[in-house]
């Protein structure tokens, strides 16, 4: 007479060693991460603290915390978002030409080179674009305003310098670029053989095809590359510093020396030089960067795993 265990410890999986240790280690990074940004929230709100309560005379411009930090939360979001507005359209279409219509040798040499530019420093970025990129827009600059000044957003007068806040908005989206490139590249290469296939079959042309099966299916992986895209240009740093020229004060006129500046480049132009309740008043406008830029993260990964159960099978 033999004995058999039951079912279910027949069919238990054995748990060896690594893969104990595996899991405990990936658990515990997870929850350093979480640890990590909750410190960094905690320290933040400790240290903004004195300049949320302070009376408005004592913040730098003697206008109040809201004040000082609105024109500098105006400029982060209009220079992410002239970068969001450029490097989009441009980033889909590059990942629509490797992915689909270049030849193979060509589209993988293609890749590199665009994901090469996420290596280069935002110093670097920052340098071409007061350097090269600033004086060669001048004229461009000059055009928009004779021709379109009755647009608020080209009333000049003209920079003379080039340093404006489209300029910087430009820079952005060269640096965002090769994010949303990627990601937008990595979920046309997932779209099901059968909906190109089957498109192709009904007498689609390729265009049509990239239309009607390409892009709805990955429509999120767009928006949630976008969205991440915004998120690294919410919180640049060296770029803007070096190439957008600041005066303070919120404008939506794209083209003149007088622009707001963004919360992270005001940080680190103004911190080596405060002290006292200016740090306080840093610190709490890197509170709201921080808000912000958690919330289009978390945006970001809403859209993403939106479709994460799709398949060309549903």
């Amino acid at each position: 007479m033999t004995i058999t265990s039951p079912p279910e410890q027949q069919h238990r999986p054995v748990r060896r060693i690594g893969d104990r240790v595996f899991s405990g280690v990936a658990r515990g990074a997870g929850i350093a991460i979480l640890v990590i940004l909750a410190g960094v929230a905690v320290f933040l709100v400790i240290e903004a603290l004195p300049a949320l309560t302070a009376s408005a005379g004592d913040i730098p411009g003697g206008e109040g915390l809201a004040s000082y930090i609105a024109p500098l939360i105006f400029g982060t979001l209009l220079s992410a978002v002239i970068a969001l507005l450029v490097a989009t359209p441009l980033a889909v279409a590059i990942a629509l030409f490797i992915t689909h219509f270049a030849p193979r040798r060509l589209a993988q040499s293609l890749g590199y080179v665009v994901d090469l530019l996420a290596a280069i420093p935002s110093i670097v970025y920052g340098f071409w674009g007061v350097a090269w990129l600033a004086p060669n827009l001048v004229p461009l600059y000059v055009w928009l305003e004779e021709n379109l000044g009755f647009i608020p957003l080209f009333a000049g007068p003209a920079s003379s310098t080039g340093r404006t806040m489209l300029t910087a908005g430009l820079v952005l989206a060269i640096m965002i670029l090769p994010i949303i490139s990627a990601i937008s590249r990595e979920v046309f290469l997932q779209v099901p053989s059968l909906h190109r296939e089957a498109a192709l079959a009904l007498g689609a042309t390729r265009w049509e095809m990239i239309r009607l099966a390409v892009l709805p299916y990955g429509r999120s992986g767009i928006i949630g590359g976008a969205m991440l895209g915004l998120g690294r240009a919410l919180g640049e740093t060296m770029a803007i510093a070096l190439v957008l020229s600041v005066s303070g004060g919120i404008t939506f006129n794209l083209i003149s020396s007088g622009n707001p500046s963004t919360i992270a480049a005001n940080v680190a132009l103004e911190f080596p030089e405060s002290s006292g309740l200016d740090v306080n008043a840093l610190i709490a406008s890197g509170l709201a960067l921080f808000v912000i830029t958690f919330a289009v993260n978390m945006l970001a990964r809403s859209i993403v795993n939106r479709r994460a159960d799709f398949s060309g099978a549903n």
